[in-house]
């Protein structure tokens, strides 16, 4: 009697056992279903436009600028790329009724990503814009603070940026000739002779940002 009734228990004790072992290994319980959803309605993040990714590094060259982490040369040369990669892009959407093909785009982003990471490496460079405390260095650090914020509004084309520039590191690199020849001095006749550069600047930064051409695809 007692052999059949130690039987009847042992039985039901290793089918619960045997059972839950099942259970545990099985890929479609409860925990792991949980973890499968969730992984599935994960929402990729949205890749940002040509246009905007072309704002993000104005915003960032003009930040460069603004700070001095850009000189006027670098700024030019990165500008100079930028109002290519624009002209490019206004010749594939004109070519194909205002839209960009697959590859088009593409090649756009590729392009983008180079000059993104020139920005960062030249923004990070050991050159900076050294503007010094007198006349001459005063006003050069206005218009480069003029030239950043019209990049920034979109009041400057990349294009207009770059010949603004070009100007701007002539001007810079005169007044370092200028200063290496005289023991780090500006003679009276150099410092009027860059005041008049620098006016001529000036009403060039004036009338490029108020020439009714704008940087297409940035926000006012």
């Amino acid at each position: 009697m007692s052999i059949r009734l130690s039987k009847w228990i042992v039985m039901p004790l290793a089918v619960l056992l045997l059972g839950g072992a099942a259970l545990a290994q099985d890929p479609s319980s409860s925990g792991s279903s949980t973890q499968g959803s969730s992984a599935t309605t994960a929402t990729p993040a949205k890749q940002p436009t040509i246009a905007e990714r072309k704002e993000n590094q104005q915003d960032r060259i003009a930040n460069g600028v603004k700070s001095g982490q850009l000189t006027a040369g670098e700024t030019a040369n990165l500008e100079s790329k930028e109002a290519a990669i624009n002209g490019e892009t206004r010749a594939d959407r004109a070519a194909n009724g205002g839209k960009l093909t697959q590859g088009e785009k593409q090649q756009i982003n590729q392009q983008q990503n180079q000059l993104s990471k020139q920005i960062y490496q030249d923004k990070h460079n050991a050159k900076t814009a050294q503007y010094g405390n007198n006349k001459v260095g005063e006003r050069r650090e206005n218009q480069q603070d003029r030239i950043a914020q019209g990049i920034k509004s979109g009041q400057l084309t990349a294009g207009e940026t770059a010949k603004l520039e070009n100007q701007q590191k002539g001007i810079n690199q005169q007044v370092k000739a200028d200063r290496s020849a005289n023991g780090g001095k500006l003679t009276a006749g150099e410092k009027q002779q860059i005041n008049k550069e620098q006016n001529a600047a000036s009403k060039n930064i004036y009338n490029k940002k108020h020439n009714g051409k704008t940087q297409a695809g940035t926000k006012k």
